[in-house]
């Protein structure tokens, strides 16, 4: 352990600190496919007993108006964090008619044609329309099978008042909102750095049904008859056959400083892009297919492993919220669903990462130079294609280094963070969920990706069979456990609240939409 990390380590044992650090937020959003009985990427609508996509706190929709995503509440708890996620499962299963949850990352069998992949649509204010045009302008630009791959994004802030001690320790004298910001962007190189190893532990996505990349090229290996997969792939999710992304591809994102993220965000956001500019911002019909013509719409659409936030308020572009009042959460986008687990992650997931974000905060993070930016995504890259190959070498400070063995001395110095979380906490549960990402380490067979690949060799190489098996198995989980007439009654109220909601946002709009764009792109 270095000096630094054990003297912050030391600061943060003390008692006074010890309910700052029970103080840690989080949250989940998990997507979801819905699918018909026979597999297919659902062609109705978002069911209306669910409520208003466009309004509800914990259900909505991403790119497709198939894809659901469930939202927790923030909450310092973790088990009450899976609990929430858990009854809004329950709920959504008891008005989701004859259809499934798709419990896998990468798409069910998706239509052969893009436009019968449905894109979501929020209504008819302002606010949900130009909600609907950015997802119209993911399809022009990228096509629809890309916006249909699912995942969870772990929401994780620090209390201020440990940041505060921090910042005593460091004698540093920017503001709080400063020291903060920057001491999270300090966690986001690091964990550009390690991500790689998050990957290793929780891909779950080796494999993927053959109509996702029909009309594509691609070096995949056949999986039965419809499958595809690379034999030590960990989430093919995350690799250039999922997010890829051929325009952003030689976009440089730093993160340096928060004030050269900003930069860069709004760089792309306002730099011409010609393929685009081809394109228009207006279909042949006259209808709005794009936002604009530049290299990104909104921010929303650079794709990273991990983002800086801070809830926005209404009418309010993500970077101008950064830039006005900083840091406030990071959060984390690079997980797989897990499609052994009924919520698609369990919580010694969450005490995990809870342990491995602590050490990217408190560990040095020296500024990254091009090269080591250039070293890490490749790190990465290799680990989502090959990360179970035998002996596999990445790079560690200039030099090689093979995988397990730096994953070892990873979580070596990720042990004395756990400690300190179990101390604040009364238990356990943060080595113990240590001790059982080492144990991956030790013997990948272990891990979700080759549980996968043996699960789907045991259904005879089909990777279709796997996922509705799982998918099934999981809508009996919720389904034989329905909420009690209370939580059904709340979660309804939520729904019929939505809608209103909705349709207030609708009848209140005095702005025309071309406007109503042009003001909000101008912030």
């Amino acid at each position: 352990m270095s000096p630094l990390l054990k003297q912050r380590i030391e600061l943060l044992s003390q008692a006074a600190l010890q309910d700052d650090l029970r103080q840690a937020m989080h949250g989940i959003e998990k997507e979801s496919l819905r699918i018909d009985a026979q597999g297919t990427l659902s062609q109705q609508p978002h069911p209306p007993a669910w409520g208003s996509a466009l309004t509800h706190p914990s259900i909505t929709t991403d790119y497709s108006e198939a894809l659901v995503e469930l939202i927790t509440p923030v909450t310092g708890d973790i088990d009450e964090l899976f609990g929430e996620l858990d009854r809004i499962h329950r709920f959504v299963y008891s008005e989701l008619g004859d259809e499934l949850l798709w419990t896998e990352s990468m798409p069910c069998i998706l239509p052969a044609r893009d436009d019968d992949i449905p894109i979501a649509w929020y209504g008819t204010s302002n606010v949900g329309m130009l909600k609907h045009v950015y997802r119209r302008g993911l399809a022009v630009r990228y096509g629809k099978p890309m916006q249909c791959i699912a995942g969870i994004h772990y929401n994780f802030s620090l209390a201020p008042g440990l940041w505060q001690a921090l910042q005593r320790q460091d004698g540093d004298a920017r503001s709080a909102q400063d020291y903060q910001s920057e001491r999270y962007v300090a966690l986001i190189r690091n964990f550009r750095r390690y991500a790689w190893l998050l990957m290793y532990l929780f891909g779950a996505s080796p494999a993927l049904c053959a109509s996702f990349l029909q009309g594509r090229e691609h070096q995949l290996q056949p999986l039965g008859d419809k499958g595809l997969y690379l034999p030590h792939a960990t989430s093919l999710r995350m690799s250039d056959l999922g997010y890829n992304n051929d325009a952003q591809s030689g976009l440089s994102v730093c993160y340096n400083s928060l004030e050269s993220y900003i930069a860069s965000m709004r760089k792309a956001i306002s730099l011409p892009y010609p393929r685009y500019a081809e394109l228009g911002t207006h279909d042949a019909d006259g209808r709005w297919q794009q936002l604009n013509t530049n290299l990104l719409q909104i921010e929303n659409e650079f794709y990273s492993s991990i983002r800086p936030k801070r809830v926005t308020r209404s009418g309010e572009k993500p970077v101008q919220a950064l830039a006005e009042r900083g840091v406030e959460y990071v959060e984390v986008r690079c997980l797989d669903i897990d499609p052994f687990l009924p919520l698609g992650i369990e919580p010694a997931t969450a005490y995990f990462l809870d342990s491995f974000l602590l050490f990217c905060a408190l560990a040095e993070s020296p500024a990254m130079s091009d090269e080591e930016c250039r070293t890490s995504s490749e790190n990465f890259d290799l680990t989502v294609m090959r990360g179970r190959e035998p002996g596999l070498q990445l790079t560690r400070k200039g030099q090689p280094c093979e995988l397990l063995t730096w994953g070892e001395h990873l979580l070596d110095n990720m042990a004395a963070c756990a400690a300190l979380l179990d101390q604040a906490h009364g238990t356990h549960a943060y080595s113990d969920s240590l001790a059982r990402q080492r144990a991956k380490l030790q013997d990948p067979a272990l891990t979700p990706s080759a549980r996968v690949l043996a699960a789907i060799h045991e259904q005879g190489d089909s990777f279709f069979r796997f996922a509705m098996d799982q998918s099934e198995n999981h809508r009996d989980h919720f389904r034989s456990r329905p909420l009690s007439d209370a939580e059904q009654q709340h979660f309804s109220e939520l729904a019929r609240q939505s809608l209103a909601d909705q349709l207030a946002l609708e009848q209140g709009d005095t702005l025309d939409f071309d406007t109503y764009v042009a003001r909000y792109l101008a912030q």
